[in-house]
């Protein structure tokens, strides 16, 4: 097993790490969880910088990657959910988006196309990586001057928009490539 792939592993080993940090401390600023995410963000920004710098791109690593990354936001937003700093309609709307963009990906694997991550989709993931730090360091003690919503709360409503904005252009993506909405037909025929 290659360095990015090992990193890959670290980040899905470190996802129940977070979980147990962010459900188990009643403070309202939970330092020890958000050094373990983004320690887990600091492994994806590294396993793909070695794997291309290096040459040791995988189909192991392009499998476990985007599931890691996936796994890694869906943990967090499930755990905020439950200790109410986030809405659950909204983390079922970015975790809705990331299972059917798997499954799109997945069907269109198996049609012999590759429906490779967009810049939109690089963007959405940062955006949820601001807020959903933002949301575990500070939960809503930093105000913007003027508006009811905390900085992590603002971070959050841009990572929806962004969400629906990026799933949309998959869904995009996909209809071209299949030639505007023709019938899926199997392999070879």
């Amino acid at each position: 097993m290659n360095l990015p792939n090992t990193l890959t592993l670290v980040r899905i080993f470190l996802v129940p790490f977070l979980v147990v940090f962010l459900i188990a401390s009643a403070e309202p600023r939970n330092y020890p969880a958000g050094a373990i995410f983004l320690a887990a963000v600091l492994t994806d920004w590294l396993d793909g910088r070695i794997a291309r710098s290096r040459k040791q791109v995988t189909t192991l690593g392009q499998l476990l990657d985007p599931i890691a990354d996936k796994l890694l936001i869906a943990a967090a937003l499930i755990s905020l959910v439950e200790i109410g700093r986030v809405s659950a309609w909204v983390a079922t709307v970015i975790i809705g988006r990331d299972i059917a963009i798997t499954g799109l990906r997945g069907i269109a694997a198996s049609q012999g196309l590759i429906i490779a991550a967009s810049q939109l989709g690089k963007i959405k993931m940062v955006t949820e990586v601001i807020a959903v730090s933002l949301l575990i360091l500070d939960p809503g003690t930093s105000r913007v001057p003027g508006l009811p919503l905390s900085l992590g709360g603002i971070a959050l409503g841009v990572a929806v928009a962004m969400s629906m904005v990026s799933g949309i252009d998959y869904f995009a993506r996909f209809w071209r490539e299949l030639g505007l909405g023709g019938t899926i037909r199997p392999k070879g025929d």
